[in-house]
């Protein structure tokens, strides 16, 4: 047998939910079961699977001990180094600026330096995180940029705060803007462009058509044109829609691939630019709540910006031409 206490990272979740993620040795089918046989009980009653925990719950677990055998505490977190770039951070977030070439999680390559093993090692330095102080929660990402792309991305501390903001991201009511450079000039001054996307999750590549096709999404991408120089155009790009790649892939589906991008560009164009990979940076960020946003009602209406891009310093300072 084993007792839990709620605490507030883990209130909020059904009872299954919590559970999956608190004994992970035990079987989903073995899960089930045991709640329908009241091995499970919440504040010594029967619960179902749905329901909702609350802290200072006691949830009871009468199974065999060796589903509560622990393994000795993994914090590989521990071996990537603690270092962010910190845009903003309070008691619920935090806002980082990602540098080109750092991972977000960890990928096919199993390294220990990613931006979540960062702010894990940051946290844990500060003595807000301690993986054994927590029954189910870890401090987590709430959007995703490739490898290779630089920019701002959120991490809530808490999972209030979680909740909260991917129901924003989800709702629109968090407004990323993206700056690039494009080779050529574009047509318009602005514009807002829709395309029909279909991923290729085997290349992981992405094809954008201009009409519907079978497994395509629609996406919408809206740019403005901040200076045009040469053969290159400055872009700030507002995702309307947010697709794999869609930035990079709609831009090159009308003639103007990203400055650095081989994947949907051509390595020719880039030749001679010292552009190892795609200049494109999520550089601004603004919380504009339509609904209620609970604890986090206080970054209504606050923006935040990354200060310095390198390649739109590039570009008004005439290297790029």
């Amino acid at each position: 047998m084993k007792t839990f206490v709620i605490n507030a990272n883990d209130a909020g979740q059904r009872v299954d939910k919590f559970v999956t993620k608190a004994v992970p040795k035990l079987p989903q089918s073995m899960l089930y079961k045991s709640i329908r046989l009241k091995r499970i009980k919440l504040n010594g009653k029967r619960c179902e699977i749905s329901s909702r925990l609350q802290e200072g719950d006691r949830l009871d677990l009468y199974l065999k001990d060796e589903f509560f055998q622990e393994e000795p505490s993994q914090m590989d977190f521990l071996l990537a180094p603690p270092s962010l770039d910190i845009l903003y951070e309070d008691e619920n977030i935090l806002l980082v600026d990602k540098r080109p070439g750092l991972v977000v999680h960890e990928d096919e390559r199993h390294e220990a330096d990613s931006l979540i093993n960062r702010i894990l090692h940051y946290l844990y330095q500060k003595g807000e995180y301690d993986p054994n102080q927590e029954n189910s929660f870890t401090p987590s990402l709430c959007n995703r940029i490739d490898r290779n792309t630089g920019g701002i991305v959120i991490a809530a501390k808490n999972a209030p705060s979680l909740r909260i903001l991917n129901q924003k991201i989800k709702d629109r009511e968090i407004q990323k803007l993206y700056l690039c450079v494009v080779h050529g000039a574009m047509p318009k001054k602005q514009d807002t462009l829709k395309g029909f996307l279909r991923k290729d999750t085997s290349t992981n590549l992405v094809s954008i058509f201009k009409q519907p096709v079978k497994d395509g999404r629609t996406i919408l991408t809206k740019y403005k044109v901040l200076g045009q120089k040469g053969r290159f155009s400055l872009l700030e790009v507002d995702l309307l829609t947010g697709r794999t790649h869609q930035i990079r892939a709609h831009l090159a589906s009308i003639g103007h691939p990203l400055l650095g991008d081989a994947k949907y560009g051509h390595n020719r164009d880039n030749k001679g630019t010292g552009y190892k990979f795609q200049a494109l940076y999520s550089y601004k960020l603004t919380f504009q709540f339509t609904s209620d946003a609970g604890i986090l009602s206080y970054l209504d209406g606050k923006s935040f910006e990354v200060p310095r891009v390198w390649f739109r310093d590039e570009f008004f300072n005439g290297q790029l031409s």
